[in-house]
């Protein structure tokens, strides 16, 4: 997947965050957070646009493969998905 088409929510999670296992989740509720990431305002998926199917299936892969990972930060009671190239 191109890098433009990767998940990228911003600076990497705070110390206090904990990542939670995608596959704990309980498959209604990951699509729904899949969703919910997809069509947040200035996510960038490139030049050509894709129906929110294609964008959840991308992101999925993501998850699988460990290109991505979800994190929830208590403080904030925010849940957010990011790229593992930005953890490094």
């Amino acid at each position: 997947m191109p890098n433009s088409e990767r998940p990228d929510s911003g600076a990497p999670p705070t110390e206090n965050a904990i990542e939670v296992p995608f596959a704990d989740l309980a498959p209604e509720t990951l699509r729904n957070l899949a969703e919910e990431f997809v069509t947040r305002d200035g996510t960038d998926y490139g030049a050509v646009e894709k129906d929110l199917d294609a964008k959840v299936a991308g992101l999925m892969r993501e998850l699988e493969s460990g290109d991505a990972k979800i994190y929830f930060e208590a403080e904030s009671g925010s849940i957010n998905i990011v790229a593992t190239r930005r953890l490094g």
